[in-house]
């Protein structure tokens, strides 16, 4: 675990995605940030060839359109193929019933490396009844169904699942990692839980998708301790890019708050 970033930062890898246009920007500077190149394509046409170039595969489901869909669901196809490491990020399926057939749609026929979404998100892509309003995380769920919902996704689909939250949950169906890194102003700016998308997205290229999964949620987490301001927004936001660009594996290892909660024999 001590050198992700650093083999990250020293291959360079291209990393494909496609996001919706309130995070696209900020997504691509965090990438360049940890040391990845980003690339933000979606054209259907155009897609598929791009990512059989790419190490790494992203769809957010923000922002989601008619070309957006052609688009992910040809790059999927091709990540698939090539075994190129993707990451769905289940943006606003807890309010989008569109969003929640498109993204199970897509994991039937390409199952991702890492399923991440914030806990209302993991929550309805378990029960198909539940719902809720907007793409903030329902505070009313509570850890424990999010870590039932998650470990049955997981071993459902053969993934690895990311619920973030307060206490970030990361699963492979077997091992459950709890990741406790973290501000509250990380959620005063927007686009910061498909910054983690992204992260993860970059750091699945370089290493297996629980390990990858488990060092986004604490470096991104760290970040935020690291750039917390009374200043404001703003402020923080530049601060959080900043910190992600001198951050070391060592400032990970040093503050890694995390736990294991479960573990099942396979």
């Amino acid at each position: 675990m001590n050198d992700i970033l650093s083999r990250l930062r020293e291959n360079r890898p291209l990393i494909h995605c496609i996001v919706g246009p309130v995070a696209s920007n900020f997504c691509a500077n965090g990438a360049l940030a940890i040391g990845a190149r980003p690339i933000m394509a979606e054209h259907p046409l155009e897609s598929a060839e791009i990512t059989a170039s790419a190490n790494g595969l992203l769809l957010n489901m923000s922002g989601l359109t008619d070309g957006k869909m052609q688009a992910m669901t040809a790059s999927a196809q091709i990540a698939a193929e090539r075994s190129i490491p993707m990451v769905i990020d289940a943006v606003g399926v807890a309010c989008s019933g569109l969003r929640k057939r498109f993204v199970l749609k897509l994991m039937d026929k390409a199952p991702p490396a890492v399923l991440k979404g914030n806990y209302s998100e993991i929550y309805a892509l378990y029960d198909g009844q539940y719902s809720s309003s907007g793409v903030d995380s329902d505070k009313s769920i509570d850890e424990k169904s999010v870590q039932k919902a998650a470990v049955a996704l997981a071993k459902g689909y053969k993934t690895t699942v990311l619920a973030s939250g307060k206490t970030d949950i990361i699963t492979d169906g077997s091992r459950v990692l709890k990741i406790k890194n973290g501000v509250a102003q990380l959620g005063s700016i927007t686009a910061t839980g498909c910054l983690l998308g992204t992260v993860c997205a970059c750091l699945a290229s370089a290493e297996k998708p629980l390990l990858a999964a488990q060092y986004a949620c604490a470096l991104l987490g760290i970040c935020g301790e690291k750039a917390e301001t009374p200043k404001g927004s703003g402020s923080f936001m530049c601060g959080l890019l900043d910190a992600l660009s001198h951050i070391s594996d060592t400032d990970i290892v040093e503050n890694i708050k995390m736990e294991e909660d479960y573990f099942e024999k396979a």
